[in-house]
């Protein structure tokens, strides 16, 4: 048996099963389509190659209804995660985080810290330019990215994709999904 290995904040535990996990991708621009949705591509292959189903994927413009609508009919069909890339900026057009926020039934505020450690790592001060957020609306955990293929990357190989890995420990969010909706 090979010795289990490190994964950022933890371990992961090669003997445990890997579950996979419903997800949809959403990218949220004015200015992309499926031809050059390169941060959509990355974050859509690097599910897939993490074992999940990409059950979704879909591109809507920068406003707040639109944004709603396709993340509310996707929770209503079973996904148990989302990823949203762009809209997360600090200009007028960006809008994520006052489409989503209002329905979250819980916050997850250390993903706004760590993603922002992680990024800093990457790009300095000018994470400061980013409003990433997660939350979980009706069991289903989501998570707001920005658009750049750099911050992609980032928010996926060092924080979304290790939480959504079952093998992750000392915990991880799979094992939280069949009690998301406890009261």
């Amino acid at each position: 048996m090979s010795a289990p290995t490190l994964a950022p904040g933890g371990r992961i535990d090669e003997a445990k099963p890997r579950k996979s996990v419903r997800m949809a991708v959403l990218t949220v621009s004015d200015s992309r389509d499926a031809s050059n949705d390169t941060s959509g591509d990355i974050l859509a292959g690097r599910i897939q190659e993490a074992g999940h189903a990409l059950v979704s994927r879909a591109i809507v413009r920068d406003d707040v209804e639109r944004i709603r609508m396709e993340v509310r009919a996707w929770i209503d069909a079973g996904v148990e995660a989302i990823v949203t890339t762009g809209g997360t900026g600090v200009t007028g057009r960006d809008v994520t985080p006052e489409a989503l926020r209002p329905l979250f039934d819980k916050e997850l505020d250390g993903f706004s810290v760590v993603f922002h450690l992680v990024s800093y790592q990457s790009v300095g001060l000018s994470t400061l330019q980013s409003r990433a957020l997660a939350g979980i609306i009706g069991g289903t955990f989501v998570f707001c990215l920005p658009g750049s293929n750099g911050a992609v990357k980032d928010g996926w190989d060092k924080v979304i994709g290790p939480q959504l890995d079952s093998r992750h420990g000392p915990c991880n969010m799979v094992e939280l999904m069949p009690r998301l909706l406890e009261h």
